[in-house]
């Protein structure tokens, strides 16, 4: 009786193992999907500089959230293509560093001398999978001697489709 008992147990257990028709697969287990993020936050100026913060990331998820002089107050979700990812990333990506952080302020020895009353953009840039850095530049500081640095950051937005949200730029 052991035997039997035995006998009709590795059969089951083989029958279970069975790859024929209709033999259900384990599910494959997914790979975890690696976002990026870049937050870009503009500061106000003396005058009427747009102020707002945007929050986009690799898998085509973004958040604008107007703050001041923007023709769109409060926060707006909307989608970007892994190209405009691509293309603000590249834009930003020459200025910022590696790791860690880049701070042009007042203060710090990237600002040698400052002009008041200028704006200012914090970027900030985290990478799967424990990587952020961080670039911080006040306009004042670099006026007059780092214009490639100026453009690079204040022009790398427009490759985000949000000129409905900002608004035209005095």
């Amino acid at each position: 009786m052991r035997r039997v008992i035995l006998g009709m147990t590795a059969a089951l257990t083989l029958a279970a193992c069975s790859h024929g028709p209709g033999a259900v697969e384990p599910p494959i287990p997914p790979v975890p999907f690696r976002v990026e993020t870049i937050t870009y936050e503009t500061s106000a100026c003396k005058g009427s500089c747009p102020v707002y913060r945007v929050s986009v990331s690799s898998d085509g998820t973004g958040v604008f959230t107007g703050i001041a002089h923007v023709a769109v107050i409060g926060e707006r979700r909307f989608t970007v293509t892994p190209g405009q990812f691509a293309a603000f990333r590249d834009r930003l990506k020459p200025s910022m560093p590696e790791r860690g952080e880049l701070l042009y302020a007042p203060g710090t020895p990237l600002c040698a001398r400052e002009a008041t009353d200028l704006p200012s953009v914090d970027v900030v840039w985290t990478r799967p999978p424990q990587t952020r850095s961080r670039l911080f530049v006040y306009y004042g500081c670099i006026v007059g001697t780092d214009t490639k640095l100026g453009a690079e950051v204040g022009n790398a937005v427009d490759a985000l489709p949000l000129e409905h949200l900002i608004g035209e730029i005095p």
